[in-house]
């Protein structure tokens, strides 16, 4: 039985949507939404297994879009890590 199924532990669901709110707080904290041309963030959970992939088109004059898409991607982990130690 999986933790999903006993209760223990957060949803898939919640998982993903922590993620992908982790990861989009990175990018607005970083940059206006009105100066991001694009992005997606894109986060699967299955069978325990979290990927999580940032693309972000935005001006590189205040932060390396690169960096940020990075720093987004280790924010979603670090916040599904933090759910999962609260449960």
């Amino acid at each position: 039985m999986t933790d999903e199924e006993t209760g223990a532990g957060p949803s898939d669901d919640e998982v993903v949507e922590t993620a992908a709110e982790a990861a989009e707080g990175v990018i607005f904290a970083t940059y206006r939404q009105s100066d991001v041309r694009d992005f997606d963030v894109t986060v699967t959970f299955e069978e325990g297994v979290l990927e999580v992939d940032v693309y972000l088109n935005a001006p590189d004059d205040e932060a390396d879009p690169e960096a940020v898409a990075d720093e987004a991607a280790r924010a979603a982990r670090d916040a599904v890590d933090d759910l999962f130690d609260g449960a």
